[in-house]
């Protein structure tokens, strides 16, 4: 996190490629299918699923022009790079039977906040009181070997905050994560998991998990049966930083998984607060450390609650995430025909790119090729496994297979 760092609290400066947020429109089970096989498809990263639901109004018309835009990015391979209908299927009739239900970028009730972070995921299974998704919510994340006064802490911040109001959002972790979610039952919170919604981990937080499922509200970006591995973890601190409005830490040594959710809360402009402590204690060293360089003190309750409560008062009465309305029954979708990019425009576009990213913005000015042509190319060129996005509008040349 950087020195004197102050979150900022205004949309930055949109660049003209920066792409339209997603419309919303309730989905029914042909659509909520084809956005899953469009998700699982080859190539498909989360830009590229906005990118082909914006440029042609849903992902079913997105869906059926994948083969035809692989094959104009240069994708040599026969098989067509659609998910298997049969597969998606399955993958929800898991979902179902576990008494979870997935919900996309596209659909209302998604989280607003997170929405809005630079690539959100495309994609959340999720189990229990959907409406909390929607209220203000506090992050606190902390050590998993808290100590007895940490967590006495944990559970203090936890039901004032909520009793204020806020969902308490954290990971399911032991320590400081388990003390918040206890706290937060009867107000609300939300457990982010790196795995799927039906895997336990840690094993002794089964009946937590089981009661945050039936009380409060359970979410993963990763399908039913999934195992996480190590860097999935880093990618739920991104979604419990996301969801958010502020990340306040209660014990975290100098070098720990909290410290990534404090610092991707920064880059997403979320408040991060932090709970001081004892110097000789090492599971504060992370804590003080954040205070030095620019988090803001935390020594009760109220100091979150006043933070954040102008934030409220700021917040649209529309959707946080400034969303299009959806077109009406009687309105024409976008145009779905995909505009010419002759061989020379890819060409100069590869050319132009290397293994380090570049911004989309730097790559149009070097190349001189309109906007929308640009978009196409990027597009193709994703599906064809030729290029690869790295969020914040950046973009290089693909790893060549089985190398650096």
């Amino acid at each position: 996190m950087a020195p004197n760092h102050q979150p900022s609290r205004h949309p930055e400066t949109r660049t003209r490629l920066t792409p339209a947020p997603l419309p919303q429109a309730p989905l029914d089970a042909a659509q909520r299918l084809a956005c899953l096989r469009l998700i699982r498809s080859d190539n498909v990263g989360p830009v590229t699923f906005r990118e082909l639901v914006n440029h042609f109004g849903g992902a079913e018309p997105a869906l059926a022009a994948l083969p035809e835009l692989s094959r104009r990015g240069g994708r040599q391979a026969i098989r067509i790079c659609r998910a298997a209908e049969a597969e998606a299927e399955a993958e929800l009739e898991a979902a179902d039977r576990i008494g979870a239900r997935p919900l996309f970028t596209i659909e209302p009730g998604y989280p607003p906040a997170l929405a809005a972070v630079d690539v959100p995921p495309p994609l959340l299974y999720i189990k229990g009181d959907s409406g909390h998704l929607t209220r203000p919510i506090v992050a606190i994340v902390g050590a998993r070997n808290a100590s007895a006064a940490g967590q006495k802490l944990a559970r203090m911040f936890s039901a004032r905050i909520g009793g204020a109001g806020f969902v308490i959002a954290s990971g399911l972790a032991r320590g400081i994560d388990r003390a918040a979610h206890e706290a937060a039952l009867d107000s609300g919170t939300i457990a982010v998991l790196a795995g799927g919604l039906d895997n336990v981990y840690p094993p002794e937080h089964a009946e937590l998990q089981r009661q945050i499922g039936e009380r409060g509200c359970l979410i993963s970006e990763n399908a039913p049966g999934f195992v996480p591995r190590a860097q999935d973890f880093p990618r739920r601190n991104r979604i419990i930083s996301g969801i958010a409005m502020g990340v306040l830490i209660v014990e975290a040594a100098r070098r720990s998984g909290t410290l990534i959710t404090a610092r991707t809360a920064a880059e997403q402009g979320r408040e991060v607060f932090a709970v001081p402590g004892h110097p000789l204690d090492p599971r504060a060293e992370g804590t003080n450390r954040l205070l030095k360089t620019g988090a803001t003190i935390a020594t009760e309750p109220d100091d979150v609650i006043a933070a954040l409560a102008p934030m409220l008062r700021e917040a649209p009465a529309t959707d946080a995430r400034g969303m299009e309305p959806a077109p009406a029954a009687n309105e024409e979708p976008p145009a779905a025909q995909l505009p010419e990019i002759g061989a020379q425009d890819r060409a100069r576009l590869l050319a132009a790119l290397g293994p380090a990213p570049v911004d989309i913005d730097e790559l149009a000015r070097a190349t001189g090729l309109p906007v929308r042509a640009m978009q196409i190319a990027l597009i193709e060129l994703a599906l064809a496994g030729r290029i690869e996005r790295h969020g914040h509008q950046l973009v290089s040349l693909a790893s060549p297979p089985g190398g650096a």
